[in-house]
């Protein structure tokens, strides 16, 4: 899918794009998602859609930032480990040198109103990003019963823990989706045996 079969130009494209990503990206990885499926899927076609849900999907339910998560499998299905380490490099590399750079003149930095400023339009740009990309993998998941009962029951869920000011980790919501996947696929089984 989409790979350019010159190893320095496509390592090259890598990492510039995962840099791209690194400097410009703001809110995290849930906010990235939907640039990550247009740039990944859509516009380089280096991964399919499918298999995009299913890296987001993992990425979410592994330990560490889902941006790094995401470029890292990307790279890694490109050009292999060496792949994987260009595409970390490139999405770390710029954050990292950001942060430190604010790090070092943080309280210079919000004494600046026009910085503070810019700081409160992005953290309100970000709610946006994170709701785009949401709804955009709610239109493409596969409308099944158990797919929205779970999307049902955790809404309902997170609603009720910022409501009631609950300590519940999100982890439980992963670990109930991956609990409905798992019955759904072992009950999809025994109706196949028997057919």
């Amino acid at each position: 899918m989409g790979k350019n079969k010159n190893g320095l130009g496509l390592f090259l494209n890598i990492f510039l794009t995962m840099t791209k990503f690194g400097f410009f990206a703001f809110g995290g990885g849930y906010a990235m998602i939907a640039l990550f499926e247009n740039e990944f899927v859509s516009s380089k076609k280096w991964i399919t859609h499918s298999e995009f849900m299913d890296v987001v999907a993992i990425a979410e339910s592994t330990p560490g930032p889902i941006a790094i998560n995401v470029s890292t499998y990307v790279g890694y299905k490109l050009k292999g480990f060496w792949g994987s380490l260009v595409a970390t490099t490139g999405m770390c590399g710029p954050s990292f040198l950001l942060m430190y750079l604010v790090s070092l003149y943080y309280d210079q930095f919000m004494a600046n109103r026009f910085i503070y400023a810019a700081f409160k339009g992005i953290q309100v740009c970000v709610i946006f990003l994170i709701a785009s990309a949401g709804i955009k993998i709610l239109k493409k998941i596969k409308k099944t019963p158990a797919n929205l009962s779970v999307l049902i029951i955790t809404g309902i869920g997170m609603i009720a823990v910022s409501l009631f000011s609950l300590e519940i980790s999100s982890v439980v919501f992963i670990l109930f989706g991956a609990a409905v996947g798992i019955a759904v696929y072992l009950i999809d089984s025994k109706k196949k045996g028997r057919a």
